[in-house]
């Protein structure tokens, strides 16, 4: 089926409009499934931003599909994985009388390990809780066919006991594994080899470019054409594949593991105890060291300490290697701590050292964690070397590629000098059903007083929308500023307020769905990757434009790359990025063709400077008001208020 003919089939005499129930025709989506079949043919490389609206999973699974090419279709979520997999594609694949070999691969940490889940039942719960976790763990083990951690009911997929019976890349065993002919993981990439079309998730992919362990090295060399959707997340993944990195968490996954499989083989001693002390000691210390510095630290602000506490952690996993040596192969899994304690020992000193292609080195903290990284500075042109490498098509598509009508930036990051292009608007009546509100006499960002004045702004908004509404934040700070100042106002209005950080954000989000006249404070985590459909989100109010930091260190080295090499950073760099992350956060409003909404990005900077134009010609094409009544007015005309009364 070429390219005229997956455009007929999109018609609204077509196969799909007779075959699927609710297909409606959409111009932007046959365009876009003519230029994916046109890609696939003739193997070449494209673009494609597709407005909300478009129907892009349609658009380009349907070309996949009639190609009868081998496949692999890279999605940035879990959920979406799920969703072609389990919904999207048997549809179209009926609907096309094209049926295919489809297979679902998912990272390491998503499938029951059976030889973990045994250490762990051996070594007994770590907490009272895990008790019955583990029992019903255990009882699921034995009718699974497919392994995944998500079939089991009433145990949240970041429950610490997930990690006990779990593998990674570290500490799978491979071949020596005792359970290696019934592994889960084995299975699902025997199954991806076989299928036609593979559903993967980005970090899978490039693992899989960039011949990680956690990846295959063998998926790719046999495809025909990669179709990566949510493509605008793929760049900065990529600057952590094509480095090294090691963390005090996997130092303290190398801790539990040599005391459990030591104890299973009966080779705990004293010698092995006194070194697996020293590792724990070496990693909570580095840890430690950080603690409270938050986010990314480049490597020249460490404190002047860490080196000697890094030290000491390359040398505790040394030691650590060396006993497990000694102890003479005393079982497959005391063997593989050995390889993990001098792989993790060895990738420390490459950090602590730099060079070799790895200029770029910074931390990142967590709660009680710390992980060490190195990277190139220039990411995209290692992505781009594995792209050019590899004879197949390649479909790039997302809501937010393109700044304007311009790829450049995108194209920049994948490291790529051209490609087919193609930018289609969302179908979606913007200028009829939504507003974006720009409020007058705001002070400048950096104001002191500039939060409060934010929530001052929202709360008429608020209350004449009923609640329903994300304000969404681009610093921790702001965001838990503006949380002290709108509760109370918030139980006065009658509405509840959900705080990032308060809960998981799956949590956040289904209460928020549930409630229905809720308000969410978020931050980066929330302004993309979120699809609340209908009036329980009416209200998206944005505090700044979301520039990155100035000080995070992956930033700066990009602009002084842009710099070196003759370009302007701002308008070449942070411009650009900034440009799409509101893009992301703007599009959380309207999801659906009913839906209708007010956006608000309360920036002064986005008409009082020049570079505010190149924001809003990126933006949907929705009418400014400045006023606050026109703002209130427009929300009390959508009956938002009216509908909670009905309920």
């Amino acid at each position: 089926m070429n390219a005229i003919d997956i455009g007929a089939a999109f018609d609204a005499d077509g196969i799909l409009q007779s075959s699927l129930e609710g297909f409606r025709p959409r111009e932007g989506q046959r365009r876009m499934a003519e230029a994916v079949a046109e890609a696939l043919a003739t193997r070449s490389i494209l673009l494609v931003e597709a407005g909300t609206g478009t129907g892009k999973t349609y658009a380009y699974l349907a070309p996949v599909l009639a190609a009868g090419l081998k496949v692999v279709v890279s999605t940035g979520t879990k959920t979406l994985q799920d969703q072609l997999f389990r919904r999207d594609l048997p549809a179209l694949s009926g609907a096309l009388g094209r049926p295919v070999h489809v297979a679902l691969l998912k990272g390491r940490s998503n499938y029951l390990c059976r030889h973990r889940l045994e250490l762990a039942l051996d070594e007994g719960p770590g907490v009272i809780r895990e008790t019955a976790r583990l029992a019903k763990i255990q009882a699921w083990s034995g009718i699974t066919t497919r392994g995944e951690i998500a079939e089991v009911p009433g145990i949240p997929e970041d429950a610490p006991v997930w990690g006990r019976v779990t593998s990674n890349a570290d500490n799978c065993l491979g071949q020596e594994c005792p359970e290696f002919q019934r592994c889960h993981v084995v299975k699902a990439r025997r199954e991806a080899l076989k299928a036609d079309v593979v559903v993967v998730n980005h970090h899978l992919l490039l693992a899989d470019l960039a011949l990680k362990e956690e990846g295959f090295g063998e998926l790719l060399p046999g495809a025909d054409a990669v179709v990566v959707d949510e493509a605008h997340q793929l760049p900065e993944i990529a600057a952590r594949f094509f480095g090294v990195s090691a963390g005090t968490r996997q130092a303290l996954g190398l801790v539990a593991d040599t005391r459990a499989e030591a104890l299973k083989a009966g080779a705990w001693q004293a010698s092995l105890e006194a070194d697996v002390d020293a590792l724990e000691r070496a990693a909570r210390d580095a840890a430690a060291l950080l603690a409270g510095a938050g986010g990314r630290i480049s490597w020249p602000e460490l404190p002047s300490s860490s080196d000697t506490a890094l030290a000491a952690l390359e040398d505790a996993a040394a030691a650590l290697a060396d006993a497990c040596e000694t102890l003479g192969g005393a079982s497959a899994g005391l063997d593989a701590v050995e390889r993990r304690a001098r792989a993790f020992a060895t990738r420390l000193g490459t950090v602590r050292e730099g060079g070799g292609g790895f200029e770029l080195r910074w931390a990142e903290t967590g709660r009680r964690s710390a992980s060490f990284h190195a990277a190139p500075v220039d990411a995209g042109r290692a992505l781009a070397a594995q792209i050019n490498a590899r004879e197949c098509g390649w479909v790039f598509t997302s809501a937010t590629l393109a700044v304007g009508d311009d790829f450049g930036a995108f194209l920049d990051r994948l490291g790529l000098e051209e490609a087919e292009t193609l930018r289609l608007d969302s179908p979606f009546d913007f200028r009829a059903r939504t507003r974006l509100y720009i409020p007058e006499g705001l002070p400048a960002p950096s104001d002191p007083d500039y939060t409060r004045r934010v929530v001052d702004i929202a709360t008429p908004l608020l209350e004449a929308s009923g609640g329903r509404a994300f304000l969404l934040f681009t610093s921790h700070r702001a965001l838990q500023a503006a949380a002290r100042l709108l509760r109370p106002r918030a139980a006065e209005l009658g509405f509840p307020v959900l705080v990032q950080g308060d809960e998981p954000r799956a949590h956040l989000l289904a209460s928020f769905r549930r409630l229905g006249n809720a308000v969410l404070l978020g931050t980066q985590s929330f302004w993309e990757g979120v699809d609340v459909k209908g009036p329980a989100l009416s209200v998206v109010l944005i505090d700044k434009l979301p520039f990155a930091a100035p000080d995070d260190p992956l930033l700066k080295a990009r602009l002084e790359a842009a710099r070196e090499a003759g370009r302007e950073p701002f308008r070449d760099v942070q411009l650009p990025q900034a440009v799409l992350t509101l893009k992301q956060g703007i599009g959380r409003l309207i999801r659906d063709v009913d839906d209708a909404g007010l956006a608000v990005v309360c920036d002064p900077r986005l008409l009082g400077k020049g570079y505010g134009r190149v924001f809003l010609v990126s933006l949907p094409p929705m009418p400014i008001v400045r006023k606050a009544d026109e703002a209130v007015d427009f929300l009390l005309g959508l009956g938002l208020t009216t509908l909670e009364d009905a309920g």
